[in-house]
């Protein structure tokens, strides 16, 4: 029954602390402190906090990139500077740092080789991940000349090239316009749905809010509060009523039966305002429905169908005869059927009969060899100078 409780659990810290010393190893900060928390299988697990809260430092020890001073800490079981670790985990920093000369279909590809994935399966991903993040517009324009936005849409494509089994997003929206922040969290609920397990690192409340099933609140390195949003968002002391709208005559009634009844004062009644991100969204929307046009990042599309479940099956065929051995290649080719013989013109025979000088017996094909490598013919045995065997034999010679 354990087995299956951590097979649940996707990462899992207790104790977990970071201290930053100087050269002579003395204390200089506690960016991480004791901290314990635990990810499970297919949530949405946020880390809110503001700046210098220990998020990012509890990023890179969970990323392997910074060891921990104390405590201890798993991901999918094992420790985190494990390789095998490193291929299941898709990452996107703080900053988005590209190469200033690559195209984006050159960025993706480069980092689909560095998982090891084949030709076939990284041209398919690369087209649907460009797609998704609204950038096929501008697949073949240098990295150097995008916007930050635009950068941070090619780094979330690049953070899903290997389709990870864990997620891990620093500031995910850091740098997008309300446009792209609301595509983000959508397919982030969409990665969700799919059974994707993502850590969210982020100080923006909304982000956190509208997509995170559990989240931790950090400052000064330590937990000062966790549980699911609505855990912590519920206020116990307060009811809200919402209905359409009320006339002053309607309102005051309510506003005495509920004095009367409850013996409680109505502190306020206000008609719904909408938030600004909806009412900038309608707008957004208006302009491409009226086919405005912009040099910046275009509409995502749907979710890729690799994120999705949905591999190209010929792609994948393709991918496994690419990465077959060669023996197996070499099998494969022997079992073939065998091309007919095609014959093949004797050209010693065709230079006999257009000379009319003799060649070489027809059958024996005699190898081509250079002049300057021809094999000089044995030389005829000479007969034998008795009178040299005789002086040196010590018998006698010529008087």
């Amino acid at each position: 029954m354990a087995t299956a409780v951590n097979n649940d659990i996707v990462v899992e810290a207790v104790g977990l602390t970071k201290v930053f010393s100087d050269f002579w190893l003395r204390q200089k900060a506690v960016a991480v402190d004791g901290i314990s928390f635990e990810i499970r299988r297919d949530e949405i697990f946020g880390l809110l906090g503001p700046n210098g809260s220990g998020k990012s430092t509890t990023i890179k020890m969970i990323l392997g990139l910074l060891h921990r001073s104390k405590g201890n800490l798993t991901v999918f079981g094992k420790d985190p500077t494990d390789v095998a670790v490193k291929r299941r985990i898709g990452y996107l920093p703080e900053e988005s740092y590209m190469y200033r000369f690559l195209t984006p279909v050159e960025t993706l590809d480069f980092y689909g080789k560095l998982f090891g994935l084949p030709r076939a399966i990284r041209r398919s991903r690369i087209d649907e991940l460009l797609e998704m993040v609204g950038m096929t517009h501008a697949a073949n324009r240098p990295v150097g000349e995008f916007s930050k936005g635009m950068a941070r849409r090619l780094g979330i494509a690049q953070a899903l090239i290997n389709d990870p089994d864990l997620l891990i997003l620093d500031e995910p929206t850091s740098g997008l316009d309300p446009l792209g922040s609301r595509q983000v969290k959508d397919l982030l609920l969409d990665l969700g749905r799919r059974g994707k397990t993502i850590l969210l690192s982020s100080h923006q409340l909304d982000d956190v809010q509208d997509v995170c099933d559990r989240m931790v609140i950090l400052y000064g390195g330590k937990i000062r509060s966790e549980g699911t949003v609505d855990e912590l968002l519920e206020d116990s002391g307060r009811t809200v009523i919402t209905t359409p709208r009320l006339d002053a005559a309607t309102i005051t009634t309510i506003e005495r039966i509920i004095r009367e009844t409850a013996h409680v004062e109505v502190e306020r009644v206000a008609a719904p305002r909408q938030r600004l991100e909806d009412l900038f969204l309608q707008i957004v929307e208006r302009a491409r429905n009226d086919r405005a046009s912009t040099s910046g990042a275009g509409a995502g599309g749907p979710t890729a169908a690799f994120l999705r479940g949905e591999e190209n099956e010929g792609g994948g065929l393709i991918a496994e005869l690419e990465a077959m051995p060669q023996a197996a290649k070499a099998s494969a080719a022997a079992a073939a059927p065998a091309a007919p013989v095609v014959p093949v013109a004797d050209a010693a025979v065709l230079t006999e009969l257009v000379t009319g000088k003799p060649s070489a017996p027809v059958g024996k094909v005699e190898p081509a060899v250079s002049p300057s490598k021809q094999t000089k013919a044995p030389e005829p045995p000479k007969d034998v100078d008795r009178s040299v065997i005789d002086d040196l034999l010590g018998g006698g010679g010529n008087p």
